[in-house]
């Protein structure tokens, strides 16, 4: 894996904003430090953490909750995973500016980075409820087909899409959920009316 060393990338056009400003300063501090990979890995477990855990969740997003309390409660589910000094200091970092609810955003940015710098293209693919094993291997194939051979699979879940899946790579958008089939379905029954 890279170690940050001159490799330019425009880190614009991969994590814009925000997110793309934390996870570049993440990124960079943990090059310099020696432990990118261990960061990398730590990020996309925490990544995992947040999605597969809705008071951790509740902790990151509800701002009726004292932002101290909840970067206590935060760090000390980091410390009982055995989080490295390093991310849960990042973590701090992002409690103290006030940006917990965009810390999701934050580590998806960071995995797209790693992913650019390794040469890998990264897929945000988002369905109704989590893949299986097997979805995977299809959802591979025919991003492999598609010409998409290093790529790097972000999931997310949102049951407000019924079914299906909505899946982005860089700017192109490939939307099969039953809520946008619906939607059409709508419009066009509309337009007949």
């Amino acid at each position: 894996m890279d170690s940050g060393g001159t490799t330019s990338i425009p880190i614009a056009s991969i994590a814009n904003g925000l997110p793309g400003r934390y996870a570049t300063a993440l990124y960079e501090l943990a090059a310099d430090r020696k432990q990118l990979d261990p960061v990398l890995e730590q990020a996309s477990s925490l990544a995992g953490l947040i999605d597969g855990n809705a008071d951790l969740r509740t902790a990151l997003t509800d701002r009726t909750l004292d932002i101290r309390d909840s970067r206590k409660a935060v760090d000390a589910v980091l410390e009982a995973e055995g989080f490295s000094p390093l991310m849960r200091d990042f973590v701090g970092v992002v409690a103290n500016n006030r940006r917990f609810p965009r810390l999701r955003e934050i580590l998806a940015a960071l995995a797209a980075i790693a992913a650019a710098r390794r040469g890998e293209v990264v897929a945000d693919v988002v369905s109704a409820h989590p893949l299986t094993d097997l979805q995977r291997v299809q959802l591979r194939s025919r991003l492999a087909e598609a010409g998409y051979s290093k790529v790097n699979i972000q999931e997310r879940v949102d049951a407000a899409l019924l079914g299906g899946l909505v899946v982005r790579i860089g700017a192109r958008l490939y939307d099969t959920s039953l809520r946008s089939r619906l939607t059409r379905l709508h419009h066009a029954m509309k337009g007949a009316a």
